[in-house]
């Protein structure tokens, strides 16, 4: 069963990690859940055990990675930066499928992985991701090779549907 990879941390938007979640294993796919904690708090109070410490990650045995928004993304840069920069950067560089969403590609930005992309993201990190060398467009999803990115919890099923038809190919 392929595996698919979600980082993120405490203050998730929750719908951006529970959709993905519920969808990928609906799908047939063996989802884990990294953090640099052992169970994460949604902003809206959900809860969900961690399946893994982002430094036990071994990201060559997953075939794709998600990362919700919410606070979890700059959570994770302020605990376990090195860590997920490295995985963010396996996914990158052997060109993995890659959703992000909301705050999300905050993750992307410290692995130096948006240069000469285009993308979408919530309103309030454009400056930081055209700061990065990306091309920001207000969409609901942006689909740029293996990278697939959105705005805010109502685009999730834009998002959701494009990521499944990468997964696909």
């Amino acid at each position: 069963m392929p595996k698919v990879l979600i980082i993120s941390g405490m203050d998730f938007e929750d719908l951006e990690l529970f959709y993905p979640l519920f969808r990928l294993k609906e799908a047939g796919f063996d989802v884990h859940i990294a953090s640099y904690t052992k169970e994460l708090t949604g902003k809206h109070g959900y809860k969900v055990k961690v399946d893994l410490l982002l430094k036990d990650v071994k990201p060559e045995e997953y075939i794709a990675l998600v990362l919700p928004g919410g606070k979890g993304p700059e959570r994770v840069r302020l605990y376990a930066r090195d860590e997920a920069i490295k995985i963010v950067k396996h996914f990158v560089e052997n060109n993995k499928p890659i959703a992000a969403i909301c705050h999300g590609p905050q993750l992307l930005i410290s692995a130096g992985a948006l240069k000469g992309r285009t993308i979408t993201c919530y309103a309030g990190i454009r400056d930081d991701v055209e700061a990065a060398g990306a091309k920001w467009i207000n969409s609901e999803v942006v689909v740029d090779k293996n990278l697939v990115t959105s705005r805010v919890p109502t685009d999730t099923p834009a998002w959701f549907r494009e990521f499944m038809k990468l997964l696909k190919k």
